[in-house]
């Protein structure tokens, strides 16, 4: 901790890195199926894993967390937009909240 600035050019460098190597590296598009499929659910993921725990842990009890889980999953399941799906969960909160 002895010089902040150090720590923020580093983080600058490698954050820099990792978006100019795949552009320089992969010059010809890619054609492995593969290495497509991986790539197209990698933003999907990256959502999943940064929303799941916000969803269970940020409510004032899991329980009403996890029903707001299940009721988003039901929905999406069924082709409802992204909309809908989230006032859907906020409302199932409020409720379990209030009943809870």
């Amino acid at each position: 901790m002895s010089n902040p600035m150090m720590y923020v050019a580093t983080m600058a460098i490698v954050t820099y890195l990792i978006r100019v190597l795949p552009l320089t590296l992969f010059n010809k598009p890619i054609t492995n199926i593969y290495v497509q499929s991986f790539l197209y659910y990698v933003p999907y993921v990256t959502l999943a894993v940064m929303s799941f725990p916000t969803i269970l842990y940020e409510t004032n009890t899991q329980l009403a967390g996890f029903a707001a889980l299940i009721v988003g999953i039901v929905l999406a399941w069924k082709d409802k937009s992204l909309f809908q799906v989230s006032i859907a969960c906020c409302l199932v909160v409020l409720a379990a909240e209030c009943i809870i």
